[in-house]
Formats: C-alpha cells, sequence, structure tokens
C-alpha cells in the first residue's frame, strides 16, 4: 500500500475546455494521466487528488470525467480547487454520501492513511486578482477550515498529520502564512499543494523541507501527469 498524490487533472470529457491552448505539455493530458496512473497505482493504494478535478459546472456536467477518475485504480480522496464549481462548500457531507464507496471528498474533515490523517482544505494565497481585503476574508475563511480539520483528526486520537492544500501554502514572497504556521503547530510531516502551473509558476512557494515541514509541489504539468509518491 502506498500514497500518491496529483493536483489539477482539469478533465472536460462532457465540456468544451481545451488545455493545449495554454501550454503544449497539456495536449492529450488525460490519456498521459492514465497511462502514468495504472503504471503507478495499484487497487490497494490511495491517491489525493489536490483540486481542479473538472472543468464541469455542476455534478451532472463532471459525470464524465468522475467516471474517469472512477475507472482507474485505488482509493480517491479529493480536495477543493478553485475550478471546481460542482462542489458546494457547504455540501461536502452530501457529496459524501453520494459517492461513498467511490471518492471521499476532504473539507472540515479528515481521511485515514497507515496511522496518518489526511487533512485539507483548499487554501487561498494573493495572486493580485481581487482586493487585499477579499483576500484576506478568504485565507482566513480557509485557515478555519483547515483548523476543523486538524481538530476532529486530533480528536480522534490521531498524532501524525499529512496536510493538504490546492493552493500553495505562501504567497509569491512570503517566508510564512497561517497556512505554514498552521502546519508547524499542528507537526504536520508534509504539506502537499497544486495551483502552480507553467515553469514560470513552479516556485512561486515553498519545496522541499522548511522548518521541519516537507513541502511538496504536485500539479498535474509539474510532475508531467504522474502521480507523485508521499508515502
Amino acid at each position: 500500500m502506498a500514497l500518491y498524490a496529483l493536483g489539477d487533472m482539469h478533465l472536460s470529457f462532457s465540456v468544451d475546455k481545451p488545455m493545449d491552448i495554454f501550454d503544449p505539455v497539456w495536449k492529450d493530458h488525460e490519456k498521459k494521466i492514465e497511462k502514468y496512473w495504472r503504471k503507478k497505482i495499484t487497487p490497494e493504494d490511495t491517491i489525493v487528488l489536490t483540486g481542479d478535478h473538472s472543468w464541469g459546472r455542476n455534478v451532472k456536467e463532471c459525470e464524465a470525467d468522475f467516471a474517469f477518475i472512477e475507472s482507474l485504480p485505488g482509493r480517491k480522496i479529493l480536495l477543493r480547487g478553485n475550478h471546481d464549481m460542482f462542489w458546494d462548500t457547504k455540501k461536502t457531507e452530501r457529496l459524501n454520501q453520494e459517492f461513498a464507496g467511490r471518492f471521499f471528498f476532504l473539507q472540515n474533515n479528515f481521511a485515514v492513511y497507515e496511522g496518518y490523517a489526511l487533512v485539507g482544505t483548499k487554501g487561498y494565497c494573493y495572486e493580485g486578482k481581487d482586493s487585499i481585503e477579499h483576500f484576506l476574508k478568504i485565507r482566513k475563511r480557509e485557515t478555519e477550515r483547515l483548523r476543523v480539520s486538524f481538530e476532529a483528526a486530533k480528536a480522534a486520537g490521531y498524532e501524525k498529520f499529512l496536510m493538504f492544500l490546492h493552493y500553495p501554502p505562501t504567497t509569491i514572497g512570503e517566508m510564512e502564512s497561517p497556512f505554514t504556521r498552521m502546519g508547524e503547530e499542528y507537526g504536520a510531516e508534509q504539506v502537499i499543494y497544486s495551483h502552480c502551473h507553467g515553469k514560470e509558476r513552479f516556485d512561486d512557494s515553498f519545496k522541499g523541507e522548511v522548518n521541519g515541514v516537507y513541502y511538496r509541489l504536485v500539479s498535474g504539468d509539474y510532475l508531467k501527469f504522474k502521480p507523485e509518491r508521499i508515502l
């Protein structure tokens, strides 16, 4: 049994949203995902998908994308990304009921892998697209959700944590953030995130060990669509 992660699949089997208009690396990226996923991951393994799963705007439009993910081996844990319009933040429990046995949706809760609590939330960083006031409001909300996840796992007796985000844990230039501080506070061994696309964005945040926490970027194009082994 092994634990893997991969982010930003941006599937669009039911909607017209080609990704290769952004970069040639995305040409036929679904085929690359399937090829490397099947090569690496067995039915006994677990994979955390760190957001931006589908361009579908609702569950109906995501059905073909979900069927693709479900057809691949392993246990799947899904984190919410900024483009996951199908995922109403107030309906995570409903999604977990609807997709029980197929997917686990990680938000305001936690999953378990080999004695580790897997905690996470979408996160947020400043990208110059909104006001500072709006950014701080959203970031505060996301840190509160992350703390709910940590506290739920802690109350259940877990002491080892792996922390997952969609957005990078820091804004460009930051040496710390509420997310990194929370990871350190709870003793997270690793922080795994995605969202950063293109070579010019791959160094937007931490990679490697910082203050005793190991940071990993798992964006699909950064990994060349090969799932990253976490444990």
